[in-house]
């Protein structure tokens, strides 16, 4: 049966990153806002403070990894000592590409590997959504070992750097959202594949997208009582079974389309529609215009790179 998480994490299309090692000593403090890329960012020795607006202080200690697919801004900081009410530490380069923070001379007190990295999925902002909006590990050796790769291979002039580093990504970025043990109440898919009653329900749901599901039908798949799945799939994935379930539907659709793999026929079929004229009509509603428009749209972008 197929895991949803990989199938997502693979549809998103992970950029290679740009990653940087940061030290730092003294009181510090950087501030970022309107950031686009996913920010990520693992603690190599000391403490830091992060603070995503509209979430809670966040203290890291040496070994934690945080990732946040999306936030409009946040700010990291050094907490012994603290830095005084409105720095704004100014970074400095070092020769070897690195970052000084804080204090410029003497031993760092914290080390920092971050960087920033994209997804090329069109359909990038629907799969984030499924995603947790934080997720932190704490002192997981293998996403510390992936790093240090990630890292490594950032720093080195080799042929194919760049396909090693993206797919360096694509394994940290799985790592992370299955090691994730403080995502706290953030709906979303890594919360509800933890779940023991609707993991089941949404590999049954990835597995078969166009059988023509009912809400009992996903019930039954859980175990429990329509009313009851109801409740508990919104509340944890963030939005209803079957609007999840159309979600999906309309990412595999506008996937295929992208890709002329099949028809729309066969993508009809493929994705629980009775007929072509069903699917066009819904796939018009959810997208803004026909399938085939959006097919001959996609074609035409994804052409124009290769001659300019």
């Amino acid at each position: 049966m197929l895991d949803p998480l990989s199938e997502i994490i693979a549809l998103l299309q992970p950029r290679a990153p740009y990653s940087k090692l940061v030290d730092a000593a003294g009181p510090w403090r950087v501030r970022r806002t309107e950031v686009e890329q996913v920010y990520y960012c693992l603690l190599l020795a000391g403490q830091a403070r992060l603070e995503v607006d509209g979430k809670p202080t966040l203290d890291l200690q040496a070994g934690d990894f945080v990732l946040v697919p999306a936030t409009q801004g946040f700010s990291m900081s050094s907490v012994h000592p603290l830095p005084p009410s409105g720095l704004q530490s100014r970074p400095h380069m070092r020769e070897d590409g690195g970052v000084r923070l804080g204090v410029e001379e003497g031993p760092a007190a914290e080390q920092l590997l971050i960087g920033y990295c994209s997804f090329g999925s069109p359909d990038a902002g629907l799969l984030v959504s499924l995603l947790p909006d934080m997720v932190v590990v704490r002192g997981e050796r293998r996403l510390c070992d992936l790093a240090g790769l990630v890292r490594d291979e950032a720093r080195a002039e080799r042929p194919a750097r760049d396909v090693v580093l993206e797919h360096l990504l694509q394994v940290l970025l799985i790592e992370a959202l299955r090691s994730g043990t403080e995502t706290g109440a953030t709906p979303g898919l890594l919360h509800a594949l933890a779940d023991k009653r609707l993991a089941g329900t949404l590999r049954a749901m990835h597995a078969e997208p166009g059988r023509l599901w009912s809400v009992a039908d996903l019930a039954r798949e859980a175990g429990l009582s329509r009313s009851a799945f109801f409740t508990r799939f919104n509340r944890i994935v963030g939005m209803p079974p079957m609007d999840y379930l159309q979600n999906w539907r309309m990412t595999l659709a506008k996937h295929m389309l992208r890709t002329r793999q099949n028809s729309i026929a066969e993508i009809a079929e493929k994705v629980g529609y009775g007929s072509t004229s069903a699917f066009s009509v819904a796939f018009s509603r959810r997208v803004g215009q026909p399938p085939a428009h959006y097919a001959r749209t996609a074609a035409i972008t994804v052409q124009m790179p290769q001659e300019a």
